[in-house]
């Protein structure tokens, strides 16, 4: 069944808020087996959200509603509605009784802007919102469900994992979609795809091959469809290990494992340490580094070396060294790594150092150049990254 999502705000269109809620709600209805067929944001506006209930209503099966819901005068969604589904604001008392019990529990006095809450269109089915104290609203048009719900994001997950997502699995059997993601790293997306071309043709008819791609990183999306799920994960499964016999320098994880993860296992597995050196990045590595929970058994620190007197007097870069070659160097930042890693007594070092721009770059140096070293007992292993889109 096809399913539309609409979001309410003038906030979500001028960029004051960024729209997670389409994000959460399409995840759910996929696994649900619904086919997201469009996402839109619209203003909080009469015109916009009535043209949008029309275009939607018998076009899709289902459509989520989020946002507008407020007790203030510029959300009108309710008026609105009432005004589509010609249905009239009444007070439920329910509502009302457990806005009263919410804003007694947090010690908070009832306004009229509270009691104004409590108003639902008398033809909706209410959905209960013991997470805040806009209620959610259920109503059928013209074979389209329109479930209208608040925007604040608890909120609608609650009515969502509460109501919908129970009520939608009772009603409808829909055919089942299954997700698997492969991560790579080390091709650009035309490139990967020209690897994979005849990887792709074969695939069978039930499953399709998406590219996602994200600063260098490219998520290479299986999406299995059909009414067994056994038989799609089994398909999946084959069609995955295939990819491993294809491109196996180029993955690095599953479904959706980042870098600093699987380096923080590797790094666990082994009983072995690690370190940050930064100038051009300024720490951006160490915060990754230590988003993951446990980091601290295999990370030990960060020195930020963005001024050469910090590689001068703390990472012993020669002065002669940066006179010659200039801290944006391979010479630089091998010695940059080594010193770090020295200081900090630990198996691996990662040190950087670039010219980020807008300013500061040469012809010999354009900006975007970026040196990354890496120190160890074994060996250094500088490279250099030039791109106008490196995001370093």
């Amino acid at each position: 069944m096809k399913a539309e999502i609409i979001t309410i705000g003038d906030e979500l269109l001028i960029g004051q808020t960024i729209d997670t809620n389409s994000a959460w709600m399409g995840s759910e209805l996929s696994k649900l087996g619904f086919d997201i067929n469009r996402k839109i944001s619209i203003h909080d506006d009469r015109n916009d959200i009535l043209e949008a209930l029309k275009e939607t209503s018998g076009r899709a099966g289902l459509v989520l509603v989020t946002g507008g819901l407020g007790p203030t005068s510029d959300d009108i969604t309710k008026q609105t509605i009432c005004e589509f589904f010609k249905s009239r604001l009444i007070i439920s008392n329910e509502v009302l009784s457990m806005i009263e019990k919410m804003m007694k529990r947090r010690g908070m006095p009832m306004n009229e802007n509270n009691r104004r809450q409590a108003e639902v269109p008398d033809k909706c089915r209410v959905l209960f919102n013991a997470a805040g104290t806009a209620p959610g609203m259920w109503f059928e048009k013209d074979n389209t469900i329109f479930i209208f719900m608040p925007g604040i994001p608890y909120e609608m997950q609650y009515i969502m994992t509460e109501y919908v997502v129970p009520e939608l699995k009772k009603r409808f059997d829909s055919q089942i979609i299954i997700h698997k993601n492969i991560m790579t790293y080390g091709k650009p997306e035309a490139r990967l795809a020209e690897l994979l071309n005849g990887f792709e043709a074969d695939l069978p008819s039930d499953i399709k091959l998406a590219y996602l791609p994200s600063f260098g990183i490219i998520k290479l999306r299986f999406t299995a469809t059909g009414s067994d799920q056994l038989l799609l994960k089994e398909k999946i499964k084959e069609q995955v290990n295939k990819l491993y016999e294809i491109i196996p320098e180029l993955i690095y994880g599953e479904d959706e494992k980042q870098f600093e993860m699987v380096i923080g296992e590797l790094l666990k597995d082994r009983k072995q340490t690690i370190c940050t050196v930064e100038s051009c990045t300024g720490g951006k590595i160490a915060q990754l580094i230590t988003s993951i929970p446990g980091s601290s058994v295999y990370y030990k620190g960060s020195i930020i070396a963005y001024d050469n007197q910090v590689k001068r007097g703390l990472l012993d870069v020669p002065e002669s060294m940066l006179n010659i070659y200039g801290a944006v160097s391979e010479q630089v930042v091998k010695c940059m790594a080594k010193g770090g890693r020295k200081i900090l007594n630990t198996d691996y070092s990662v040190a950087t150092s670039g010219i980020a721009g807008p300013d500061g770059g040469t012809e010999s140096k354009p900006v975007g150049t970026v040196w990354i070293a890496v120190d160890s007992d074994k060996e250094h292993r500088p490279k250099n990254i030039f791109s106008e889109t490196t995001g370093i």
